[in-house]
């Protein structure tokens, strides 16, 4: 351990409730943990530090001016808009992040929010806890029709680490794949036919959204687009909250047009009021897509190396 060097973690809980181990990180200096860190105690406790690791406790550039020491910031996440990247810059900080951790995870969840709606495994388990099952007069029973995902169409919206992995499930699942991307792609797998936006609003059955939140995407989910889809869509989003118009998706979820999965939301924690919360034909799930164990031992693992890679003079996953 190298005694003059302070490590400090704002935020470890997300990513270690107990189950894991810090003690790699705690090798590399004086290691202190926290659970959480709010606003009000930021300064306090990284003051000192050379080594900041957080997830979403926010390091703007007020909070950065009065922590002189720091010199690196790990973000334990892809996402790193908690960090003021220019005023982090500007005082010679180094900041990474953990790039494709939990594609896997993801694309995991994408299909347990598919096959959530087409086979409905809660609410039958419901009703056979409650007797429906033993008090019937016949051997099996179906609340709803049961939809079979084979033939047909899984429309992508983005073509990352995730958004190719969803693609592979359902082409595994006997789906046919509508891909849309912001640039042409080669060579894509057969069964996978890149269009337009409109195009795969009007033709899918099941859209799951893999695509970045910008200017360009905010909103992309609104009136107009759910107003294209097919009676009976799924729309999946383990995204970004801000790619869907809320109040828009709750109205159509009301009025039965569309079923829907979404694992974020515009946001997190919501407001009691979000209007998804408490819509028909919806599953939410509490943005924990990506906190699969194997996913958070990986980001860990990731995370301590990019310290040691940046102690040793060879950073790597620098975002500033």
């Amino acid at each position: 351990m190298t005694e003059a060097l302070k490590i400090v973690v704002l935020d470890g809980y997300t990513l270690n409730p107990g189950d894991l181990s810090w003690e790699s990180l705690a090798q590399l200096g004086q290691l202190q943990v926290y659970d959480r860190t709010t606003a009000a105690d930021t300064v306090a406790r990284a003051q000192g530090a050379q080594i900041l690791l957080t997830n979403k406790t926010v390091l703007d550039a007020a909070t950065l001016e009065q922590l002189p020491d720091v010199r690196y910031i790990g973000v334990l996440a892809t996402g790193y808009n908690v960090v003021d990247l220019k005023a982090a810059a500007a005082q010679g900080i180094v900041v990474t992040n953990v790039p494709a951790y939990g594609p896997d995870a993801v694309a995991q969840m994408v299909f347990a929010h598919i096959l959530h709606h087409t086979q409905q495994v809660a609410s039958h388990h419901a009703a056979v806890a409650r007797g429906d099952w033993t008090n019937s007069i016949d051997f099996c029973f179906t609340l709803a029709p049961l939809t079979s995902l084979s033939g047909k169409t899984l429309g992508v919206v983005g073509y990352g680490d995730i958004g190719s992995q969803v693609v592979r499930i359902g082409l595994a699942l006997g789906m046919k794949v509508l891909l849309h991307t912001r640039s042409p792609r080669t060579g894509l797998p057969e069964g996978v036919t890149q269009v337009d936006l409109p195009t795969l609003y009007q033709q899918a059955d099941v859209i799951s959204l893999h695509c970045p939140l910008s200017d360009a995407t905010a909103g992309m989910i609104n009136k107009d687009s759910l107003a294209l889809m097919k009676p009976g869509a799924i729309l999946i989003n383990t995204a970004r909250g801000g790619l869907i118009d809320e109040a828009a998706l709750a109205e159509a979820l009301h009025a039965g047009r569309i079923r829907a999965g979404v694992d974020v939301l515009s946001s997190e924690p919501p407001k009691a009021n979000n209007p998804l919360i408490t819509a028909p034909n919806i599953s939410i799930t509490p943005h924990n897509a990506w906190a699969t164990t194997e996913a958070r031992q990986k980001l860990m693992d990731i995370a301590i190396h990019n310290v040691v890679a940046y102690l040793q003079g060879k950073t790597q996953n620098q975002v500033n």
